[in-house]
């Protein structure tokens, strides 16, 4: 695959998409997504989110997935959604370059449609399905009408962007290094280690957990050799300390 991206990573934002509660050990954890700013003006978008019909009506959502024996919403508005959280950062759908999908779970993948022309960059194991995981076997996404970037190996998009490759959460589950010029090296974990005790749990309920432990271990190990920042998937302890849009990750 060839540089997608002509500039180096500026500044990132944390994208706030709502709250959930897991039934297991009752934890809160944020939907985030990520919106990367290059020095070339261009904007990438990692993941979107919920559907928007959890913003309608979270209850009535929950039951159509049947994701209440996951757990249930706690927060999803329409300040939750992509084009919203966008526009705290004085951006709209148009100005996007690049969306990236790290994995096609509902959490990650409810607005996937709502960035016309805008190319997708997703692992081709991910692709490759007739439809897109959404939850527990449910698959009611249909693939929008995009052009498709498949991953299938780690690549760099750009100067200073890695896409890594790290199935396990998900047959093409993806994280992301960037390097930034104040913070510095930034591990994007996204559902890779959603959260650090999940090393400790040894990535249980995973699509594949020898997998999941394998790149588990190969990121941490990829972090420490470049000093980098890691900011989980969904971390009950470092959601509420990340600074979200309209702040700056510079």
């Amino acid at each position: 695959m060839q540089p997608l991206l002509k500039g180096r990573p500026l500044r990132m934002a944390a994208l706030d998409y709502g709250l959930f509660q897991v039934h297991a050990n009752n934890r809160i954890i944020g939907i985030c997504g990520f919106l990367i700013q290059t020095d070339q003006e261009e904007n990438v978008l990692i993941d979107t989110g919920f559907p928007e019909k959890y913003a309608q009506d979270a209850q009535l959502a929950t039951e159509e997935d049947d994701l209440g024996s996951f757990g249930r919403v706690l927060s999803i508005t329409y300040q939750n959604m992509a084009p919203a959280q966008l526009a705290l950062l004085g951006l709209s759908s148009s100005d996007i370059d690049l969306m990236i999908q790290s994995h096609t779970h509902i959490d990650h993948v409810g607005f996937m449609d709502g960035f016309p022309g805008v190319p997708i960059l997703i692992a081709a194991a991910e692709r490759a399905l007739p439809r897109p995981l959404y939850w527990s076997g449910k698959q009611l996404m249909e693939w929008p009408d995009r052009e498709y970037l498949r991953v299938t190996e780690d690549v760099d998009i750009g100067p200073g962007f890695t896409v890594f490759l790290v199935p396990g959460h998900a047959p093409g589950q993806l994280a992301f290094m960037v390097c930034l010029p104040e913070t510095g090296p930034t591990l994007l974990t996204s559902d890779a280690i959603s959260r650090a005790a999940e090393i400790d749990e040894k990535f249980a309920g995973s699509w594949n957990e020898d997998l999941a432990i394998k790149h588990g271990a190969r990121l941490m190990q990829i972090a420490t050799d470049q000093k980098a920042k890691v900011i989980f998937g969904h971390s009950p302890e470092q959601w509420p300390t990340l600074r979200k849009a309209p702040e700056w990750y510079s």
